[in-house]
């Protein structure tokens, strides 16, 4: 099956292809499979175990030997894709939701971010508390016309959808020049939250999540602020670690806590390399280290614009018990974002594979969706980026599946929440890099990309059966089986 740009009755014959499958048959091995060149574009198919296979070579997939357990694989729900989804015809979109969400019919993504308040992929800047008071809190027209009812559609999908929430910016008011001086700092971007406000600031949080719950969208985690080392961004707020310290100790942890809810905060979510600032290296082991703070973390969250993935094993090693998560990532203009054949292994490889194989839970992408003008966006955000699919902004209908649509697909699809990761093992084939999972049903899943240009030989074996399949040239797969 061949789909470069896709309207969504091609998308739909995709979603059939899927929903044709027994997944999980008992005596066969589920493949999924996607090569560069798009001549096999999420193409499936079933196979047989094999009784003889080579010795040499094989991967050995270890049931025995745990890692972290999943909560999921995503992409962003931002205002510019909740408006892009609105603008297609209801039916169309309800099928391509479907084919994204949907965790038996279609590729399972399960973990959403979103914004709190405006982002750099918003309509306009804003929060919910624009006008000073927090007692002036409210959801926004960003949320209510077009956020809010694509969250709901996609929860009818995925019930068991997770939702993250980051904020760009505290209200504007909220804000100083810096925290010696403290005067008002009238801007969207950059400045610092005063601490005279955390505790109106701790109580946006929780309003915000109320709000959302009241709306029938639970939110599983938090974030305190997005990329908090960036001045830059059209919507931001500098935050170092001693302030989250503070403002998670002294108010927003005990607010969450006193108000009964279970949503879980991560700290940092920024950059594998603390975007070279000195002060502000090993950022979330200096939360952890106070025990006060450290007891209202689930662990913390990580970008991929600088530094390198190894960040988060040193992360892990020294605080085992706290959690990591991947939050965003981008392709776009610089990076050839919209050929495949520059982005789909590499994006498996260093997003998809190498973040879970550091202990992430989650791996969550940018923007699901943006026009075919890398669009809406904010002047000061990033205004070359493309989105994991583009939309045809003279039609929306027209739909290009990127590389970021690919990669968490091919991990949504077999591994699911609450899988754990085991140990794959054996091969030392260079071009080939892996993971292997275990299902809460006790479905083994197996994801991996073949960099060569050349088609690989691959011989699984889980302890009881082998498994023998020639990898296409430049190709991810997935495996899941019983």
């Amino acid at each position: 099956m061949k789909i470069r740009t896709t309207c969504i009755s091609s998308g739909l014959i995709l979603f059939l292809a899927i929903t044709g499958c027994s997944l999980f048959a008992a005596d066969k091995v589920d493949v999924y499979t996607t090569t560069s060149d798009r001549t096999e574009d999420f193409s499936h198919r079933q196979i047989n175990f094999v009784k003889n296979a080579s010795q040499t070579g094989v991967i050995e997939i270890n049931k025995s030997k745990h890692f972290q357990e999943m909560d999921g694989f995503g992409a962003a729900v931002t205002g510019s894709t909740a408006y892009n989804l609105m603008q297609m015809k209801p039916d169309e979109r309800t099928k391509f939701l479907q084919e994204t969400f949907s965790p038996r019919k279609g590729m399972g993504y399960s973990y959403i971010r979103v914004s709190i308040g405006c982002s750099d992929f918003s309509l306009s800047e804003y929060t919910c508390c624009d006008q000073k008071g927090i007692e002036h809190f409210s959801l926004q027209q960003e949320e209510k016309e077009y956020v809010i009812p694509i969250l709901k559609e996609i929860l009818q999908i995925n019930p068991k959808l997770k939702i993250l929430g980051s904020p760009w910016t505290c209200p504007k008011w909220m804000k100083v020049n810096n925290l010696d001086e403290r005067k008002p700092f009238d801007s969207w971007t950059s400045g610092q939250l005063n601490p005279a406000y955390y505790n109106d600031y701790a109580t946006y949080f929780v309003k915000w999540i109320q709000a959302f719950e009241k709306e029938g969208i639970p939110i599983y985690s938090v974030t305190l602020q997005n990329e908090p080392l960036n001045r830059g961004n059209s919507a931001s707020l500098y935050m170092g670690w001693r302030e989250q310290k503070e403002f998670i100790k002294t108010a927003l942890g005990p607010q969450i806590k006193k108000a009964g809810l279970q949503t879980r905060i991560y700290a940092f979510d920024h950059n594998y390399n603390y975007d070279r600032i000195q002060e502000e290296q090993d950022y979330p082991l200096h939360l952890y280290e106070d025990k006060e703070t450290a007891a209202y973390l689930a662990g913390a969250a990580y970008h991929n614009y600088s530094g390198d993935v190894e960040e988060l094993n040193k992360i892990h090693n020294a605080y085992p018990d706290k959690e990591l998560l991947f939050t965003e990532a981008s392709i776009g203009e610089w990076n050839d974002g919209r050929n495949l054949q520059a982005r789909l292994i590499d994006d498996m490889v260093y997003l998809g594979l190498k973040n879970v194989q550091n202990w992430c839970k989650g791996v969550i992408v940018w923007n699901l969706m943006l026009d075919s003008e890398r669009g809406p966006n904010r002047e000061k955000g990033c205004r070359s980026c493309y989105g994991a699919v583009d939309i045809d902004k003279s039609n929306y209908k027209t739909i290009t599946r990127n590389s970021h649509y690919y990669i968490i697909a091919h991990l949504a699809k077999v591994v699911k929440p609450g899988a754990v990761r085991i140990e794959s093992k054996g091969s030392k084939t260079p071009e080939l890099e892996y993971c292997a999972f275990q299902n809460p049903d006790g479905s083994i899943a197996f994801v991996v990309a073949n960099s060569s240009k050349q088609p690989q030989n691959i011989t699984l074996h889980d302890g009881k059966k082998y498994i023998s399949h020639i990898l296409p040239a430049e190709a991810v797969a997935s495996f899941c089986w019983k």
